[in-house]
């Protein structure tokens, strides 16, 4: 006999509190598992075309994993220091571009900013705490035993996960399969495959359009002579994922930075060109790779993104940022469901609707 709605529905709900009592708990310790999950969530669709071609699944991985090794080589030995770098210059020139930023707008609006106006002192801190506050932060890092240990355990855990779980992945999704409770696995199914559309548009493709996104500005602006043309370039490269808020955070920066630099100068013109690579990005995104990459609509409005990961960063810290996207797709598939439900059910269609349904037993 089947188990009442009721019953069901306390079931799921205790599962769904474990889940976030997991989550809370062990943050830290299954964070290299979560991310060697989404890594393999991100490269399976790559192994199964290599298996259409004739590899087998583990001759598959094995290519994948020794070209996405190489990568992560070459961006050691190339990028991260320069990374690195660029980034220690730009916290160490920050109190200097604020005390221009505090000069130009005391000579342009000297009534909105007087000696004793806060607005004045706060440009003179803040500037002095991003290079305290950074300098300390690296130093954290760089110095913590602790810290280099979690590193390393991180860069270690996450490819041999991230390798078996890609290598069995189909297994563990049959697996899955087969504990589904036969009276919902066709519902399951269904809401699992649109889950999965909307997640494979969103982080796959998304994901793409940051990395390209990212090199394209990264690139750009150190070819014109950015000065931390790469940190601007990663910071808009990320925040991409977020619609909107790569290229608005991004062009700031890189607009105010070009104004530090090129102000009063003889190219003065340069500005225009880093504001242009901005615009010339935002087109490329817009027009090229959104449509082709992500697609039109993937179910997941950029307001409702931000408040997933807002509201999962705030309660479970990173691991939370990680979950918050999937999470995000799973709910809102979800919600559509039930909508879809509503309307085909006599509480949305009413009185009309079951005379119709009468009439058709008739």
């Amino acid at each position: 006999m089947a188990l009442p709605v009721r019953q069901q529905m306390i079931y799921w709900g205790i599962a769904a509190l474990v889940f976030l009592a997991v989550l809370y708990l062990l943050g830290d310790v299954i964070m290299p598992f979560l991310v060697g999950g989404a890594i393999a969530y991100f490269l399976d669709p790559l192994a199964d075309r290599l298996e259409k071609m004739g590899a087998s699944r583990v001759l598959a991985t094995a290519v994948i994993f020794v070209f996405l090794i190489l990568i992560v080589v070459l961006a050691a030995l190339i990028v991260i220091p320069l990374l690195v770098q660029q980034t220690s210059d730009l916290i160490a020139a920050a109190p200097g571009i604020f005390e221009n930023l505090r000069g130009f707008l005391t000579e342009r609006f000297p009534e909105l900013i007087n000696e004793a106006s806060p607005i004045r002192q706060s440009l003179a801190n803040i500037g002095e705490t991003i290079q305290e506050r950074g300098a300390e932060l690296l130093q954290t890092v760089l110095s913590s035993a602790a810290g280099v240990i979690n590193v390393l355990v991180f860069m270690v855990v996450v490819p041999v996960v991230a390798f078996y779980m890609l290598l069995d992945w189909d297994r563990m999704v049959a697996r899955i399969d087969d504990l589904l409770p036969r009276d919902h696995a066709p519902v399951i199914r269904d809401l699992a495959s649109r889950i999965d559309r909307t997640l494979a548009s969103f982080i796959r493709g998304q994901g793409t359009v940051c990395l390209i996104l990212g090199a394209f500005y990264a690139i750009a602006l150190m070819v014109v002579g950015l000065q931390f043309g790469l940190v601007v370039g990663l910071v808009a490269g990320l925040l991409t994922f977020i619609p909107y808020v790569g290229a608005l955070v991004g062009g700031l920066l890189a607009v105010g930075l070009a104004l530090f630099q090129f102000w009063g100068a003889d190219n003065w013109w340069m500005i225009i060109v880093v504001a242009a690579i901005f615009q010339v990005g935002q087109m490329i995104e817009g027009n090229v790779l959104t449509p082709k990459l992500v697609g039109s609509s993937v179910g997941l409005h950029p307001v409702w993104l931000l408040f997933s990961l807002s509201a999962f960063g705030a309660l479970f810290g990173f691991v939370g940022l990680l979950v918050g996207v999937p999470v995000a797709a799973a709910i809102g598939v979800l919600v559509r469901y039930f909508i879809e439900r509503y309307k085909h059910g006599l509480l949305y269609r009413g009185v009309e609707a079951q005379n119709s349904q009468d009439g058709d037993a008739d």
